[in-house]
């Protein structure tokens, strides 16, 4: 969930590092520090806050060195702290380390440190490691044999950077589950979470495995396996069309990434359609599919499971990744486990896809960052290709994910072409949708903004974008919401509508209008303000959000879009950042 960023090389390294740190912002953004070796010194500057202002209060900038590592945090282990903020030193000072994980069993390896003398300073699991690194070096260890030692006592998932005056020069990096990927440009080298912070540098990388281990020096690279064997890594091409981070002249990343979607769905058709058939076809043979997401995500796949159903008349059943595990049981060869991940490294999604392998079941992820640990665990990959996103929430790449799975679902019945031509022109209505609304969607944002709470409802296959939609707007504005399909209304959400309560209804013109209507009205007559979001306008709405007609199965991309720029325009109304919503992180690498 944090973001960690090394470089060695003959620049000065703090500059570098900076810049770095808020690229990776978005990974997490309570508290950032950096660590740099100069002149026979271990230098550690840290404190709680976003990064530009740790950098103004501490002067980071001024940090001398041509090695440093840095950091940017998501508490999980402690308070938001000066004390708690990374990076962390070891009992003398010579040691700093980055990291970014859980150790599980911190708790066991912190009492047996202090029987042994270590003193503590902070709350966190990360500050033990670099006391195991220090008492590996106090006995004549090299850093990275350091590292190789305590390596197999450390039980979760992580990925750490280490630097130490013992052995200066240099910084080594390690992994489990947790992405840690390296970049080259000699003489100037590069590690991080993601290529994303040195990509305006470099457009050479390399991965690291499970439990490898990476040295950086002005020499070189060197990679290790875990017993310490060297290892020859071959460095790959990164897309720098992909690795974008400007907001391109918008206020916030959120604003430009929702503004791109009519963009992005045009690309996403460039698929490779044999394969697309090849992999729908897999899924048709298979006993069983399940799907596994979490958060926007999962909406999606909700989404896909309908058109599985409905295009391809293939029933799939929707798991959380966080609950996937309980239900292992059930999977086996005869499986098809469908992964679907913004990031392609969430912890429930990897740990739940590494039990299916395990169980013999065939593995598809549907990702958007290439080089991600779910891709490498996958049998098939399926790219989104929309770019990348920045801010916390999704957008684009919820709308890539719909376009992937309807894509899929006719597939299912041989009629990949006419899907794609579909999802072409509908392009030009997710344009229509964005100039039709702002003007509104802005109106409806500074009369709402002080609502407790907000209720969304939908039938069929528009009910998870009831979801979504709730989704989006508790996690940038924090107003309650909560989406639901319509017919659930009468089971209890009924009891909390009162006077001005607002109500989102999700019902165009399709299958689902006059049953939806109806349960608009059931709302409307207990005082509720009732928002459409249909292609055809009714005296039920206080306020109507036009969508474009289109084909049935497309209307949850046209009916989100104005969803995602109503949560936004509240956000911005409430004084929020739509960007760095507050105790939530872009890539949730914590189970």
């Amino acid at each position: 969930m944090c973001g960690i960023i090394g470089y060695c090389g003959q620049k000065p390294a703090v500059p570098i590092v900076l810049e770095a740190l808020k690229r990776l912002e978005y990974r997490g953004y309570d508290s950032a520090g950096i660590a740099s070796l100069y002149d026979g010194r271990l230098l550690i500057r840290k404190d709680a806050g976003k990064i530009d202002e740790v950098i103004q209060k501490h002067d980071l900038a001024s940090l001398p060195g041509i090695v440093a590592i840095g950091h940017t945090r998501w508490a999980t282990h402690g308070a938001v702290t000066q004390f708690n903020a990374h990076p962390h030193s070891d009992c003398g000072g010579r040691v700093a380390v980055v990291h970014n994980g859980i150790i599980e069993n911190n708790q066991q390896l912190r009492q047996e440190l202090t029987k042994i003398g270590h003193k503590f300073t902070s709350e966190t699991d990360t500050e033990i490691i670099p006391h195991l690194l220090e008492d590996e070096l106090k006995n004549g260890c090299s850093l990275e044999q350091a590292v190789l030692n305590i390596a197999p006592r450390l039980e979760g998932s992580y990925a750490f950077l280490g630097i130490s005056l013992d052995d200066p020069g240099k910084i080594i990096g390690t992994r489990k589950t947790i992405p840690l990927i390296v970049g080259t440009d000699a003489p100037d080298y590069y590690v991080s979470s993601d290529a994303l912070a040195f990509s305006q540098y470099t457009n050479r990388v390399m991965s690291l495995e499970d439990n490898e281990v990476v040295v950086l020096t002005q020499k070189g690279i060197e990679f290790f396996d875990a017993q310490g064997n060297k290892l020859v890594k071959r460095a790959r091409k990164l897309d720098h069309s992909w690795a974008e981070s400007h907001k391109g002249g918008y206020q916030h990343f959120m604003l430009k990434e929702i503004m791109e979607q009519a963009q992005a769905l045009s690309q996403i058709v460039h698929q490779d359609e044999k394969r697309f058939t090849n992999i729908a076809l897999d899924i048709l043979r298979a006993r069983q599919v399940i799907i596994t997401a979490c958060g926007t995500s999962r909406y999606a796949a909700l989404v896909g499971r309908y058109l599985f159903s409905r295009v391809g008349k293939k029933f799939c059943d929707v798991v959380m990744a966080s609950e996937f595990g309980y239900f292992a049981d059930s999977v086996d060869k005869s499986t098809v486990v469908i992964a679907v991940s913004q990031s392609g490294e969430t912890a429930d999604v990897v740990e739940g896809v590494k039990a299916a392998r395990d169980a013999g079941a065939q593995v598809i992820s549907i990702v958007n960052r290439p080089n991600s640990i779910l891709a490498d665990l996958s049998h098939q990959v399926i790219y989104l290709n929309c770019g990348s996103e920045i801010a916390v929430a999704a957008t684009k790449s919820f709308l890539s994910q719909l376009a992937i799975f309807y894509l899929l679902s006719f597939a299912m019945v041989n009629s990949f072409d006419e899907a794609a031509a579909r999802l072409t022109d509908l392009s030009g209505d997710i344009t229509k949708v964005l100039n039709w609304n702002k003007s509104e969607l802005i109106k409806l944002s500074q009369k709402l903004k002080d609502k407790s709470a907000f209720y969304y409802i939908a039938r069929g296959i528009n009910f998870a974008i009831a979801s979504e939609g709730a989704l989006k707007l508790k996690e940038i504005s924090y107003i309650h919401a909560e989406g639901m399909p319509a017919g659930e209304l009468k089971h209890g959400t009924l009891a909390l509508i009162e006077l001005g309560t607002p109500v989102v209804v999700i019902c165009p013109a399709d299958y689902t209008f006059l049953e939806t209507l109806s349960n608009a009205m059931e709302t409307k007559s207990r005082g509720a303000y009732i928002i459409g979001v249909s292609d055809k306008e009714s005296d039920i709405y206080d306020s109507w959000i036009r969508i474009p007609e289109v084909d049935e199965l497309l209307y949850p991309m046209v009916a989100v879009v104005p969803l995602q720029l109503l949560a936004y325009y509240l956000a911005i109304n409430r004084g929020c950042d739509p960007d760095k919503p507050r105790n939530l992180a872009k890539s949730v690498t914590v189970k």
